[in-house]
């Protein structure tokens, strides 16, 4: 009897290239399968096709932006409604209008990127993916 030892699955959707490649060097290291993408747009595509078991996403992003693509997958994608999703933002509790908006999706978290160290954001998506299960 062989036993198959499945891989955590993320999907990185960062416009910042520098970001979007450490964060997909280290997770690789971790042992997750890495998917990116560069816009909101891209991302949602691979995340439909590829069914991560998360989904780290800046807000901030040309073509689409976090948000919208967040309300698509939500709205759009029966598997969309569930995936966890943790939103990377740069804004502080300063811009509230789009703060009270993450505030009222439940089911995203948000990490301000320059509070979180690398090891700390790996940490915390091995959490939510273990309460996804």
């Amino acid at each position: 009897m062989t036993t198959e030892i499945t891989r955590q699955t993320i999907l990185i959707v960062e416009d910042e290239i520098s970001l979007r490649n450490a964060l997909r060097d280290k997770f690789t290291r971790e042992g997750f399968l890495v998917f990116d993408a560069k816009d909101g747009e891209i991302g949602l595509a691979v995340a439909i096709r590829e069914q991560p078991q998360l989904i780290l996403l800046d807000l901030m992003m040309p073509k689409m932006d976090g948000m919208t693509m967040l309300h698509k997958l939500r709205s759009e994608n029966e598997w969309g409604k569930s995936v966890p999703v943790i939103l990377l933002t740069n804004l502080g509790a300063d811009d509230k209008m789009i703060m009270k908006e993450i505030e009222e999706d439940t089911s995203a978290y948000y990490l301000v990127k320059s509070n979180w160290s690398m090891d700390q954001m790996v940490d915390k998506v091995k959490e939510t993916i273990a309460l996804s299960l």
